[in-house]
């Protein structure tokens, strides 16, 4: 290695020391001061599973924000009832009925949107499943089921309309992860594993997208890890009566302010309560034992149903 290469390896090292350095500082302003939170009036916000719980709630507090709204579901009554409660509030808004899970359904959909309604510039991932049993216990049917709502659903429906956010180089996607997608708890394997993948499938489309356009796409991405909420899934919680303070269900409305906020401020990941995320990754930095024992300690998650 001869001198010029040395050099340039030193320059770029301290290239890359004072842009971590920068980042730090403008994490800890924005931690002081905030963020501040874009305008969603007049973008297309499309969001799975809006015939109940999140998606619903998500979809009634982007229109009072402004915006556009077209709701898929699977229901189609629950999905229209969603798209009426919105219209009540003289807000727009666009029922279609979708399995999310067959391709050509999601295509065909996607189709109709772009000519009843327009391009869609942010896209929510909200419809997922969680049968609650231990491995053993859960179906061919019901796992296939899980990976097809809650991983492969995400893919049709970005193949389906990333591709107009990619030509205008404009768009932000949400999708709906879990605390379950960073720490797997019992009863909960297969489901765990699908919101593995999402994180995994938000982090590599990300890096693709920005490798891709040379560092100057527009694109942003927000993954959302609750904890528990109140939706109807988590039929059976447990819950550390000690810590039953830090531990209650998250009720849907408070869940869909906190993730459209993030969006809203371009924030990459956020956990609902936000102090798990921060938690998480201080636990991590400990021994595995020393890991366990604070699982044993928090001992929360869902009995099987």
């Amino acid at each position: 290695m001869d001198a010029i290469n040395i050099i340039q390896i030193v320059i770029n090292v301290l290239r890359l020391i004072l842009q971590i350095l920068y980042y730090i500082c403008q994490s800890v302003y924005y931690n002081f001061f905030g963020l501040p939170e874009k305008s969603v009036i007049g973008e297309i916000v499309l969001i799975t599973g809006t015939g109940h719980g999140i998606g619903k709630e998500l979809a009634i507090q982007y229109a009072c924000l402004g915006a556009t709204i077209v709701c898929l579901d699977i229901n189609k009554q629950a999905n229209e009832e969603t798209v009426k409660e919105i219209k009540t509030i003289n807000k727009n808004a666009y029922a279609y009925q979708c399995d999310v899970t067959r391709r050509e359904d999601v295509f065909a959909v996607a189709k109709k949107v772009k000519e009843e309604v327009g391009d869609v510039t942010i896209l929510v991932n909200n419809a997922g499943i969680m049968p609650c049993h231990v491995l053993l216990d859960h179906t061919i049917n019901e796992i296939v089921q899980l990976f097809n709502v809650n991983v492969l659903a995400h893919f049709w429906i970005l193949q389906a309309f990333l591709p107009s956010m990619i030509e205008k180089n404009y768009g932000h996607i949400v999708a709906l992860s879990s605390i379950t997608g960073i720490v797997g708890l019992p009863n909960l394997v297969p489901y765990s594993a699908t919101k593995h993948a999402v994180q995994g499938l938000m982090d590599a489309l990300e890096n693709e997208l920005r490798v891709t356009n040379n560092g100057k796409s527009f694109i942003k991405f927000t993954t959302i890890y609750p904890y528990m909420v109140d939706t109807g899934l988590c039929k059976k919680p447990k819950i550390n009566k000690m810590l039953e303070a830090f531990l209650l269900l998250s009720s849907t409305k408070d869940t869909a302010g906190q993730i459209i906020k993030a969006q809203r401020q371009n924030i990459k990941t956020r956990s609902v309560p936000s102090f798990w995320l921060p938690l998480v990754s201080f636990v991590r930095l400990l021994p595995e034992n020393a890991q366990t024992s604070i699982i044993d300690f928090i001992d929360s998650g869902v009995e099987p149903s």
